[in-house]
């Protein structure tokens, strides 16, 4: 169990948090949910110790465990990938390094073998002999072969990195598991096997996650942050959607009613306040409308962008035809003599477990890579826009503001009142479309690079992951747009 009381956090003049009171039991799965900059991962550094709050406090059970996945990819560069799991436990790797050291001397001493019984009862306390066994398994279903463990972490490729920070939180079954983005980077079958194995989970888990599935799958709860607070809400994230949304409308149905009332009485004073057959009458009125309570209702940190695609013209009948297609990438085979004709009104996910071969096959469609064998052909009347999963190349220019980068896309003939009602609906307003392309965040560069396909008019849509790094509110956004266009989408997700 862990709980935060009267939690307050402020940057200058901006309140994170306001007398935060909550309270996470073991057996709860809870998904803590927000807008982008609302404090999610803030939040969970507060509750793992590595920030410490301008008021309030953090408890936990006594002795309980608390683990964190780890955000830092090259913390353990120098470990073996086995020791970078055993690492989440530190108390038994600790131990466990100090009983190794000792049974490698040559001159074990008597004094040594007093030490080796004590540290042999503390990892067996620890479960320190099902240890390796334990880290097997995890990395196992995270996608890590044997042959890999023995390697030091820096030798392993990013994706590699975070599944291991993943076991490594995972693993000695801590009383307290705080998760920021767990299923980023896993592909389909691993996000599965973490969907399960949290499901089995007996101690209190606290996700931040923007993918609706993986919450609607885990939490027991959600653990909503808006407005300065965190509000919790039982069942999982649709639960927390519709249940959120009623309230919402409540709220509004009051405010609007104690309005129209406080209208009526403000009238009838006004009529008869001078009327001295009625003035008992407008006097009694008024004491009902300085009781009467009119709630405004809070500004919600959530923010939808206004995403749609609108294509110049429909496809026609060619869309995109692939024939014999093969490549490979150092040495190694990517498709071999793939062909696939794609039609009018498709809308085709491409899923597998090698997010590379996925993004080869979108280069070689948006001409940025060759083919190796085979052709592909575009129909004549189709235009294809292209979103690209590493998108560092288009900000290269470190001096450009948002209004100069966008411009770059836009028609020539529209002006700079354009781009900035453009930047608007993505959520760049005011001085927020004055912020140098350096400063963005990757949620923020995702919200430019959809703008820039919102431009194109393209009637063709190659995505390759367009949901990292984006919040909740701006994926269901691009949800919309997805389903609402008209002509075909490439995508994989």
């Amino acid at each position: 169990m862990i709980t935060a009381s009267n939690i307050a956090l402020s940057y200058g003049k901006r309140v994170i948090f306001k007398d935060v009171n909550i309270k996470f039991t073991p057996g709860n799965c809870y998904g803590l949910i927000g807008a982008n900059g609302s404090g999610k991962s803030t939040f969970l550094k507060i509750l793992a110790g590595q920030l410490e709050p301008d008021r309030g406090e953090i408890t936990k059970g006594r002795g309980e465990r608390i683990a964190v996945l780890s955000q830092d990819q090259f913390a353990f560069d120098e470990h073996t990938v086995f020791n970078t799991v055993i690492i989440g436990h530190k108390k038994l790797y600790k131990v466990m390094t100090e009983r190794e050291a000792l049974y490698s001397k040559t001159d074990f001493t008597e004094e040594d073998g007093i030490r080796s019984g004590e540290l042999e009862a503390k990892f067996g306390e620890m479960n320190g002999y099902e240890a390796e066994a334990e880290a097997a398994v995890l990395l196992n279903g995270l996608g890590i072969p044997e042959e890999m463990r023995q390697k030091k972490m820096k030798e392993l490729d990013g994706s590699d990195k975070v599944r291991v920070l993943l076991a490594q939180a995972l693993f000695g079954n801590p009383d307290i598991l705080l998760l920021d983005e767990p299923s980023n980077q896993l592909d389909l079958k691993t996000i599965t096997w973490l969907e399960e194995f949290l499901s089995r989970f007996q101690n209190t888990v606290i996700i931040v996650s923007h993918d609706r599935h993986f919450l609607n799958q885990v939490c027991t709860h959600v653990a909503d942050i808006d407005y300065g607070k965190i509000q919790v809400y039982a069942g999982n994230y649709d639960f927390w959607y519709q249940a959120s949304q009623l309230h919402f409308h409540q709220k509004e149905a009051e405010g609007k009613k104690a309005r129209a009332k406080a209208e009526e009485l403000k009238e009838f004073i006004r009529r008869f306040s001078s009327n001295a057959s009625k003035a008992k009458q407008a006097t009694s009125r008024k004491k009902l409308l300085e009781k009467l309570t009119i709630e405004n209702m809070p500004i919600s940190s959530r923010k939808y962008p206004y995403i749609v695609f609108k294509p110049e013209r429909p496809c026609g009948d060619i869309v995109l035809e692939i024939n014999g297609l093969s490549k490979k990438i150092d040495g190694v085979s990517m498709f071999e003599d793939l062909t696939l004709t794609v039609n009018k009104g498709d809308k085709i996910a491409f899923v597998g477990d090698n997010s590379l071969i996925k993004t080869t096959l979108f280069q070689i469609l948006a001409g940025e890579l060759e083919p190796d064998k085979g052709s592909f052909r575009w129909g004549v009347t189709i235009t294809n826009a292209y979103f690209p999963k590493e998108n560092n190349e288009y900000f290269n220019n470190e001096e450009l503001d948002l209004i100069g980068w966008l411009r770059q896309f836009a028609p020539p003939r529209e002006d700079e009142s354009f781009i900035r009602g453009f930047l608007g609906k993505m959520l760049f307003s005011g001085e927020e479309a004055l912020k140098k392309t350096s400063v963005l965040s990757g949620g923020e560069r995702v919200r430019c690079m959809l703008s820039r396909m919102m431009l194109s008019g393209a009637n063709a849509l190659i995505l390759d992951e367009p949901t990292n790094h984006l919040d909740l509110e701006t994926i269901t956004s691009l949800n919309n747009a997805l389903t609402a266009f008209p002509e075909v989408a490439l995508f994989t997700s």
